[in-house]
């Protein structure tokens, strides 16, 4: 059995993170690893309207993800976090705090994303009916020296989930930019 990893991937709103994480984990489990993923919107959700999206709101979700990674590691899950991850404060936190970390950064253009926009939120952005879209309001500082690229404009989902299951199982040795 592989060892056990946190991968955190983390891009722009609409990249494909949880898309990614939803297909890497089907794609482990179907190879008999127990896998588990971590949406920062799920946990965001799940604390309803106390956590907004201001720098010290966010960080409080990535805390969450870092302590739920950790502990599901601990059981013996290989995890996968998807979360927007922007500030310096949060990616230093889980770089620091996150056990066995893999990053991954979901490399995709703020256009492309804005067309994809499943929840409408450059839209509403661009409406000004929001201005705390990190991407749109602010520029989404791309990930310093990370251990994994996937490329989702330039690349399939069917390429990029094959491509991160041999990351994460050990079947390739140098880290992939996908």
């Amino acid at each position: 059995m592989p060892a056990r990893k946190t991968l955190w991937l983390m891009g722009p709103t609409s990249g494909g993170k949880t898309t990614i994480a939803v297909a890497v984990i089907a794609a482990l489990r179907e190879k008999g690893v127990p896998a588990i993923h971590f949406d920062g919107d799920e946990v965001r959700d799940f604390f309803g309207t106390s956590h907004g999206f201001a720098a010290e709101d966010r960080l409080r979700v990535v805390k969450v993800l870092v302590h739920l990674a950790n502990k599901a590691m601990d059981a013996g899950l290989t995890v996968i976090v998807s979360a927007l991850t922007a500030n310096p404060d949060a990616r230093t936190y889980v770089r620091e705090h996150t056990n066995n970390l893999q990053l991954g950064y979901v490399s995709c253009s703020i256009e492309t994303c804005m067309e994809r926009d499943p929840k409408g939120l450059y839209g509403r952005a661009s409406r000004g009916e929001i201005d705390t879209l990190i991407g749109y309001n602010t520029p989404y500082p791309p990930l310093d020296d990370p251990d994994l690229v996937l490329d989702t404009e330039n690349k399939s989902l069917d390429a990029i989930t094959t491509e991160t299951v041999r990351f994460l199982t050990g079947c390739r040795k140098n880290a992939p930019k996908i």
